[in-house]
């Protein structure tokens, strides 16, 4: 009789142990899957963070297009146009030397126009001169009342002081149209619309 309830205490001290390593299994596995939720948890914090930022950076820091002329007239087409930009409603600083230019013409397209002190862009360059920046930040516009202008050369080299790798494309004629695309670091896009007048005589410079 003895032998029996000893029997029988020594089978409920198994199954003691058995429900306790099947507890700590289930506690283990809850561990490791709640280390799992949080580290993804975090890294869609991240993601979903950097996602906002860029869309933000990329919707904020923009130009803003002052004025466009066209100038050196030569067998009534415009040989240069002149872009007078400023910073958007908002916008951060943004730095000229990283943006890209792109310029659909009449006589063809390119996309990836660059600043002639960056590195040389496939299709061309474009160069960055000062109308107003108070505090010298050319090329950054960092400032509401910063003014700079992005001068595209078309065709043959006619500005002096410039070299052939400043040029791209073909003058544009008159009544002839062209879009221009330039996108900033961040990517947000400014686009402009030119519009060459029917006529180009009797001035050397004019609204696009």
């Amino acid at each position: 009789m003895h032998s029996a309830n000893a029997r029988r205490e020594d089978e409920r001290a198994q199954v003691g142990i058995g429900t306790l390593i099947v507890f700590i299994a289930m506690v283990l596995v809850a561990a490791i899957a709640a280390g799992v939720l949080i580290n993804t948890a975090g890294f869609l914090q991240s993601s979903a963070q950097a996602t906002g930022e860029g869309a933000s950076d990329s919707t904020t820091n923009r130009l803003q297009i002052v004025s466009t002329t066209g100038d050196h007239f030569a067998g009534n087409k415009v040989g240069v146009v002149n872009i007078t930009v400023k910073a958007g409603p908002g916008s951060g600083s943004v730095d000229l030397d990283k943006a890209t230019v792109q310029w659909v013409g009449p006589t063809g397209s390119y996309y990836q126009l660059a600043s002639g002190s960056s590195p040389p862009g496939p299709d061309g360059e474009f160069t960055i001169s000062t109308v107003q920046d108070d505090d010298d930040s050319q090329p950054v516009v960092n400032d509401p009342e910063d003014r700079f202008t992005i001068t595209l050369d078309l065709g043959a080299s006619d500005l002096p002081g410039t070299d052939s790798a400043d040029t791209f494309g073909n003058a544009i004629r008159e009544g002839e149209t062209a879009t221009v695309r330039i996108t900033t670091a961040s990517g947000a896009t400014t686009t402009k619309r030119i519009v060459v007048p029917q006529t180009l005589s009797g001035g050397s410079s004019v609204l696009l």
